[in-house]
């Protein structure tokens, strides 16, 4: 700034001021200033949260802009409705487009993708579904479908796609491995029993806007119901069906719990599922809740709040007295913890997904 702009500037704010008169007005004291009024809570939380999304915002893009689209072909379409008897062509068919993604990725460069694509066209796997575009999206099945007594249906949180999709299938192998050797005199011959996969929507980025609502979720709530819903029909009749929710997939469980035909819903590690108890869900299934001692969600704000339009936040601790859960113990694990082998909290997910909420030892 120039210093005839400064001079003019000078003048200008000395003659919006009042004149000075006597030396009582040269020696006037300043008016003491008001002590700053302190912030509601609200005002402080809703500021906080504000800070949170705007640095996320900022984030997400960046780092998304960092990747190109991996091309992909269209999902397969299967020649007959999806039926007992059909499922091993649909399983074919659904291997066949992940090995074509994986050709696809491979040329474009992005042998991550291929490798994750690959895997998955393994002749081993069982793909109920699979749609390689994007951030990708697929449903494997372990164990047999048609003759399953008990199936578990695991529900991802965020930042579950097909290039993280080994954690995910890990953990849902973890589950039906423990579930198949439960034999010996205590528990007889290993049951039969089926452990569902299901990155059936797109999961948030974990530093994202999104993660903080309920938006995905309200998304993948009513392909969670649809998909259940044909379960039952694959399945034999009676079959005991709960859905096991981790992380932000505890909100999809609560947003499709109205209508979703499930003996038992599980929630592990969840932030919150955007319902305030049990009873506000609207579901016929038990409702279970466990967070391990060293999860870093325990840390995060069980509030909701109003901010341009939208809700942030997912309400009571599903492991709260008031929720009104059954809450189980899961021991020390952390947040990516809860299908460790040998775990607490994996041994008592079998016992629900088994229908033996007695043995369940409770947190």
């Amino acid at each position: 700034m120039g210093y005839a702009q400064r001079t003019g500037t000078t003048r200008h704010r000395s003659a919006l001021l009042p004149p000075r008169s006597g030396t009582a007005a040269r020696r006037a004291p300043a008016p003491s200033p008001r002590p700053p009024r302190p912030r509601p809570r609200t005002t402080r939380l809703r500021r906080a949260l504000l800070s949170v999304l705007l640095t996320a915002a900022i984030v997400t893009p960046l780092a998304g802009a960092a990747r190109p689209q991996i091309p992909a072909p269209r999902p397969a379409t299967l020649t007959a409705p999806l039926t007992p008897s059909t499922l091993p062509s649909a399983y074919e068919a659904n291997r066949r487009n992940a090995g074509e993604a994986a050709r696809m990725a491979a040329v474009h460069g992005d042998a991550h993708r291929a490798a994750a694509d690959r895997a998955l066209a393994a002749p081993s796997r069982r793909l109920l579904a699979f749609d390689g575009r994007g951030t990708g999206q697929a449903t494997e099945v372990l164990g047999d479908l048609t003759r399953a007594e008990h199936i578990a249906v695991l529900v991802p949180g965020s930042d579950t796609t097909l290039d993280t999709y080994t954690r995910f299938h890990r953990a849902a192998a973890a589950l039906y491995t423990h579930l198949t050797h439960r034999t010996g005199p205590a528990h007889g011959p290993a049951p039969r029993v089926a452990v569902i996969a299901w990155l059936g929507y797109d999961t948030p980025a974990t530093v994202s806007t999104t993660v903080t609502t309920t938006t995905r979720a309200d998304e993948a709530a009513p392909r969670l119901r649809a998909f259940v819903r044909r379960l039952r029909t694959l399945a034999p009749a009676g079959t005991h069906l709960s859905v096991l929710c981790h992380s932000y997939g505890s909100v999809v469980c609560g947003r499709a719990a109205p209508g979703l035909d499930a003996d038992d819903m599980a929630l592990v590690g969840s932030p919150g599922t955007g319902a305030d108890s049990v009873a506000a869900l609207r579901t016929r299934a038990r409702v279970w809740a466990a967070r391990g001692g060293d999860d870093w969600v325990a840390d995060v704000p069980h509030v909701r709040a109003g901010l341009f339009g939208t809700t942030v936040g997912f309400g009571t601790d599903p492991v709260s007295t008031a929720f009104g859960a059954r809450v189980f113990d899961a021991a020390d694990a952390d947040h990516s913890g809860y299908f460790t082998p040998g775990s607490a909290s994996l041994a008592n997910l079998a016992r629900i997904t088994l229908d033996h909420p007695r043995e369940v030892t409770r947190g």
